[in-house]
């Protein structure tokens, strides 16, 4: 990862990494307003070329088709999930991506282990998957309302006291096989402080077209919060390792949390590094036969090969460097990022 973008991202993103093996309290070691020196008049230009250069190597990492991203995406009620994905997400080609929600779970996936239903959802080689809520809410919401234990019908011997820590080795395991297999797990808790909750709560109520979005049950877990910090706070805790690290993202601010996802998924892809595939020789002599038959083909007064004419400085023979995979349509796009640095408070 020599690219200067991959630095300046580093250092954006470090802040807000949990040091694994680290104590957290989320209440005294991360500030939901943080936001590391920035303006928000910068925040639009920074979010524009964070999401070009996630553009730019999603098509690489679809090309070489051997890792596969998984993105993690945990928060309070109203933390800003579904804003963050839409943003982020708007430059990559959609072929390439897949959100899942996970909600209630169905009568079916009950009848599974509780990790069934998100390892169904998991992505393919040259692909981000999306979790909005994933596997985490079996230690977040089940643990704040152990009476969900009893809809997953458990045996009466493993409902012991010490579940959660049983739960917690689950899922670091299952998350360590999953990037020895390959599949980067990149996690992301987008940190909501309590006022800013009940702002954009009051926001669903006064505002007609976000009536929809008000549910009387979100206000019913608001009452929780103090159970749900030290919930969270025991994740971080426990299940930041040094192959799948947890990220606490400001949220209060909406461009800053944007911004600061954009960043650390960037970041994961220019460590994997990945380039398009090397045509061998034969294929490569396969790609010449096909260039003198198309050039053979030019309408009379038409350029042999119309691309190179169209860019005299350009890229002709480039089709041989890039071929060798389905191309899956991905989009490509060159910027430099930049990024701004600073301390968790």
């Amino acid at each position: 990862m020599t690219d200067a973008r991959a630095e300046r991202v580093a250092r954006l993103i470090e802040p807000l990494r949990v040091e694994p093996g680290s104590r957290v309290n989320l209440g005294e070691d991360f500030d939901p307003r943080y936001k590391a020196g920035l303006k928000k008049k910068h925040g639009v230009e920074l979010l524009r070329t964070g999401v070009s250069l996630l553009a730019e190597y999603q098509e690489r990492l679809a090309a070489q088709d051997t890792y596969g991203v998984l993105l993690c995406l945990q928060a309070l009620d109203a933390g800003g999930k579904d804003g963050t994905i839409r943003h982020v997400m708007s430059g990559v080609n959609p072929q390439g991506v897949k959100v899942s929600s996970f909600k209630q779970p169905s009568a079916e996936e009950l009848d599974h282990d509780y990790l069934w239903r998100y390892a169904n959802k998991l992505p393919a080689r040259g692909d981000i998957a999306i979790f909005n809520r994933s596997h985490y809410e079996e230690v977040l919401v089940v643990r704040v309302h152990p009476e969900l234990l009893d809809r997953q019908r458990l045996p009466a011997d493993v409902r012991g006291a010490d579940i959660w820590d049983r739960r917690y080795r689950a899922i670091n395991d299952w998350e360590r096989y999953l990037t020895d297999n390959g599949f980067k797990v990149v996690k992301i808790f987008l940190n909501l402080s309590k006022e800013e909750q009940r702002t954009r709560f009051m926001k669903r109520l006064d505002v007609p077209e976000r009536n929809w979005k008000f549910s009387a049950a979100d206000v019913r877990e608001r009452r929780r919060w103090d159970e749900y910090q030290h919930a969270f706070s025991e994740m971080l805790s426990r299940t930041s390792t040094p192959w799948a690290p947890w990220y606490v993202v400001p949220a209060d601010r909406k461009w800053f949390a944007r911004v600061s996802t954009a960043a650390v998924l960037a970041h994961t892809l220019m460590d994997i590094d990945p380039s398009y595939p090397v045509v061998g020789k034969e294929a490569r002599g396969d790609l010449r036969a096909a260039r003198r038959e198309l050039e053979a083909d030019a309408p009379k007064g038409a350029p042999a090969d119309p691309y190179a004419a169209g860019h005299p400085a350009g890229e002709a023979g480039g089709g041989e460097r890039r071929s060798g995979r389905k191309a899956k349509g991905r989009q490509a796009s060159g910027a430099a990022a930049r990024t701004g640095k600073g301390k968790r408070k």
